[in-house]
């Protein structure tokens, strides 16, 4: 057994003889299989260093591959817009309102303080050729988003996220139609959203979020609607109520028996329109104290949300 912690071995190998079959020893000076205590303790120890650096190296590259390129997910949502040049004018017209919808929810509210001045308008000019179904437009359009995408900060690039995923929904709520190529739209747009959405918005000095509006849409009036301008409406909401009741008890304190007009025609008509004045201002209480109640909801939780 000492002989296997020597750093010379004796090896048995045929001998070369004719007349003898046998072994012979053969003294060659080889590094032996079995180490010394010593060469043993530091052959490990290199061991245990070299597995320890090439998996810190394997884990800081596979933490930057994780990394979504915006660009190429960009390019991919340029590419399912390459479309026949009538395409989006020859959709049914329930389609049609769909992507107004979805022209809506990518560029409503301050889209220029969110994705940034070229974005912005780009995305603007993009929502303008969807609502006139402008297919070549709205192709070159998106295009450009690509080249556009490298200067955005992190708040930018989830801005643009949220807005393409909410777009892209729309999309996917048209259903199918032609050979797919709404939901091969709306499919690409989704996955890109969800991937800039998510992009980390820490780190980046001199930025904050903007505050948390809502945007209603009444034809071509939009609205943008913060806890302030919510507040101020309830308020008026309230008065305008008040005002209501108010006629509605002064109406109805006038006795028919009071009414004298010169014939039963004009009597008939009087009582009609006391009748209208009622109808007519107890509805205007009713909503106005609907809507207040609203607005103050609302105005509370957009204040959360800004929180």
């Amino acid at each position: 057994m000492a002989s296997s912690f020597s750093l010379h071995q004796h090896i048995y190998c045929l001998s070369p003889t004719p007349t003898t079959l046998g072994f012979t020893k053969c003294p060659l000076h080889i590094f032996t299989l079995f180490p010394t205590p010593s060469s043993r303790n530091n052959f490990l120890e290199f061991d245990s260093r070299r597995r320890r650096v090439p998996f810190a190296v394997t884990e800081s590259d596979s933490s930057k591959s994780l990394e979504p390129d915006p660009q190429i997910l960009l390019q991919d949502v340029a590419d399912s817009f390459v479309l026949p040049a009538d395409y989006f004018s020859q959709l049914p017209r329930d389609l049609r309102l769909d992507l107004n919808d979805a022209a809506f929810d990518l560029s409503n509210g301050p889209i220029k303080d969110e994705c940034g001045e070229e974005v912005g308008e780009t995305l603007l000019n993009i929502s303008r050729a969807w609502e006139r179904a402008d297919t070549s437009t709205s192709t070159a359009l998106v295009n450009r988003l690509p080249l556009l995408v490298g200067s955005l900060s992190g708040y930018q690039k989830s801005a643009l996220g949220r807005r393409l995923l909410s777009a892209g929904r729309r999309f996917q709520s048209m259903g199918q139609y032609g050979e797919g190529e709404v939901q091969k739209i709306a499919k690409v747009m989704i996955k890109t959203g969800r991937l800039l959405s998510a992009s980390p918005v820490s780190g980046i000095t001199g930025e904050e979020p903007k505050q948390q509006t809502r945007t209603f849409k009444f034809g071509e009036l939009q609205v943008e609607l913060t806890p302030g301008k919510a507040y101020v409406g309830a308020g008026i909401a309230f008065i305008f109520g008040l005002l209501s009741w108010k006629l509605s008890q002064g109406v109805e304190s006038i006795q028919e028996s009071s009414l004298q007009y010169a014939n039963d025609n004009a009597l008939l008509l009087a009582k009609s329109l006391r009748g209208v004045l009622l109808v007519m201002s107890y509805s205007s209480t009713i909503l106005s104290a609907f809507s207040t109640v609203g607005l103050i909801l609302l105005g509370g939780q957009l204040k959360s949300e800004n929180k």
